[in-house]
């Protein structure tokens, strides 16, 4: 079950294998929002996202007989990497199928970490039809990238970190794709302080989350046109019962919105996010969320960036 012992028992197993990533603030940031912001920094984590956090856990979870044919997943980076590093540290073999539009940067770095790379076409049908044969042909564990519970345990240990270093929040932005992270960190956020609110934010262009929020019920994803790739999934079942109990919100914001905040964080805090971290913060440079006189939790989920295809050196359609 996905509760804050899960959470806190995650934070145990993997605090030997993660950094404890920093929180930054910033004096101009603050003034432009018009609120105090603090920034989870993750793209300083392992493998660069805050994946490492829950692929660390779920692999660690896992039985010796489980983990003896190795593990498999299907993402298209930041999740893989991690999860591949995960299985080097535990000396087994990590098959992952991502799709043929990955960046090559997160390419670059699952290689690195020894994952064994099956690309297929970039659509969800293809990546999970290849990964069950994968899975078919090797034996290998499931670890999906946000629908498995150990995982969503151990992307909720960046929050509870936050919170030991800045108890006080009133809100925290949490980007949100499959919703794995979402999960862990409305969890986390509103076990350890209720009166918190949690709201996820996403790109217009991948909107799923803030249609199905309205509705109800899960609408799926049909297309993703964003540059934020670690959020072109759709709504996981789970993670999205989750949003429904804990969840104050979702706001979508636009591309241009992306892009500029992504600058400005690179620019102000002289750091590296890619531009799925960028979103919380782009939530408030296009005015979607008003923070005055609040003390506000942004994660900025990752830094893995193609440094020769930089949004802002590129032409946009």
């Amino acid at each position: 079950m996905l509760d804050l012992a899960a959470i806190q028992a995650a934070h145990t197993r993997i605090r030997p294998h993660i950094l404890r990533t920093p929180v930054l603030t910033s004096e101009s940031l603050d003034t432009r929002c018009g609120g105090k912001l603090f920034f989870k920094c993750e793209n300083f984590q392992q493998t660069g996202a805050f994946k490492s956090r829950g692929a660390v856990n779920a692999v660690f979870s896992l039985t010796d007989a489980e983990a003896a044919r190795g593990v498999a997943t299907h993402s298209s980076g930041n999740h893989a990497a991690a999860l591949a590093r995960a299985a080097r540290l535990r000396g087994i073999a990590a098959y992952i199928v991502m799709p043929s539009n990955s960046s090559k940067a997160k390419i670059r770095n699952v290689e690195a970490y020894g994952g064994r790379i099956t690309l297929c076409d970039p659509t969800t049908q293809a990546r999970e039809e290849t990964c069950d044969r994968i899975i078919a042909e090797t034996g290998a564990a499931m670890i999906h990238p946000f629908t498995n519970e150990r995982v969503m345990a151990g992307q909720g240990t960046a929050v509870l970190e936050l919170l030991a270093e800045v108890p006080d929040l009133d809100l925290i932005l949490c980007p949100v794709g499959g919703g794995g992270l979402l999960a862990g960190t409305a969890t986390a956020a509103k076990a350890v302080r209720p009166a918190i609110k949690v709201i996820a934010v996403e790109p217009a262009g991948a909107g799923d989350a803030a249609r199905s929020f309205a509705a109800g019920h899960i609408i799926p994803l049909e297309h993703a046109a964003t540059i934020a790739d670690g959020l072109r999934a759709t709504m996981g079942e789970p993670n999205f019962a989750v949003m429904q109990r804990l969840v104050s919100g979702v706001a979508t914001v636009s591309e241009e919105a992306i892009i500029a905040g992504m600058r400005q964080l690179w620019e102000t805090l002289k750091i590296v996010v890619e531009p799925s971290g960028a979103v919380p913060y782009a939530a408030l440079l296009e005015n979607n969320l008003s923070v005055t006189g609040q003390r506000v939790g942004l994660i900025l989920t990752g830094g893995n960036v193609d440094l020769d295809a930089l949004p802002w050196m590129m032409k946009q359609p």
